[in-house]
């Protein structure tokens, strides 16, 4: 067999391992939380925008939810102003709120734009300011020392969290073809501009929209137990556990309670993948074996 022929096979065999991942997602919604190496590295930038505009082709709709946190702390160095951050949260007044706004509503959510059309997709940049799509109200953490007497309200300015979300600009997007891209700013009942996480907003996305599944890229190769080693799956019950045991912490605290609420409210399984892995994306939705850690909201034998 010659090598062309033998690299024919190959490709083929690829294609029929996808064609049941393929036939199952077709017009299902996935509502991607993009972030970390994938939005740096151009290589895996370029790779993500062909996995969406890929995605589409075969008839299943993605929804892009992103960050943006380095490119936020890069301009605010830049003038002269100190990141303050408080339980991972940026502290956020109104200046910083207004450089927030400009660069995701801005500079990474039309960057982003731009790379999936320029690799054949149609995407359209939001965010939740457009269609009244993100209402959202101002977030007080709660802290709790032994040396104080009642518990402290932290006011952290611009913080927001989800209080709804009205999808129908998003819903008549992918009607139309479009691929959204929506950058994670709400808005309050005052008019007043909300920085929200990335990953809350692209939960409770998934939730609204009744995604099938709810994807959200990271730095890390999925979720690791207490010796180091991945866990490829687990049901909400096995998550409740960890996070008890303390194996659940950190940053991937936030990302697996997203996960866990999404799954709570109907859709169908969480992904935490490794964005670092090029076409980690295609990877997870159609091999077998994925890239990264599968939660569902009870045990199943099956991968999807």
């Amino acid at each position: 067999m010659s090598v062309a022929i033998a690299r024919a096979h190959k490709i083929a065999q690829v294609l029929i391992e996808a064609l049941p991942y393929i036939r199952r997602f077709r017009g299902k919604t996935m509502v991607v939380k993009y972030g970390g190496n994938a939005m740096v590295e151009q290589s895996l930038k370029q790779g993500f925008a062909r996995d969406l505009v890929l995605m589409k082709l075969v008839g299943i709709d993605p929804v892009v939810v992103h960050g943006g946190g380095p490119q936020i702390g890069n301009l605010l160095q830049r003038l002269g102003k100190d990141s303050e951050f408080v339980q991972g949260m940026r502290v956020t007044d109104s200046e910083t709120m207004d450089v927030v706004e400009m660069v995701l509503g801005g500079l990474v959510n039309k960057e982003i734009v731009n790379l999936i059309n320029r690799h054949g997709g149609a995407a359209v940049g939001l965010t939740g300011k457009d269609g009244d799509l993100i209402h959202a109200r101002k977030l007080r953490l709660h802290h709790d020392a032994p040396e104080l007497k009642a518990t402290e309200i932290l006011d952290l300015g611009h913080v927001g969290e989800v209080e709804r979300i009205d999808a129908s600009v998003v819903n008549m997007l992918i009607r139309g073809e479009f691929i959204p891209v929506i950058a994670p700013i709400g808005v309050g009942a005052d008019g007043s501009s909300y920085n929200i996480n990335a990953d809350l907003v692209a939960g409770k996305m998934a939730e609204v929209l009744g995604a099938e599944k709810l994807l959200l890229l990271t730095n890390t190769p999925g979720l690791l137990d207490a010796s180091g080693a991945l866990i490829s799956e687990l049901d909400a019950e096995a998550v409740a556990g960890l996070i008890r045991q303390g194996v659940i912490t950190g940053g991937m605290l936030p990302k697996i309670k997203c996960a866990l609420d999404a799954v709570h409210a109907g859709v169908r399984s969480a992904h935490i993948i490794d964005g670092r892995v090029e076409h980690a994306l295609l990877l997870d939705l159609f091999t077998d074996e994925g890239v990264g850690t599968l939660i569902r909201s009870e045990k199943s034998g099956n991968k999807t």
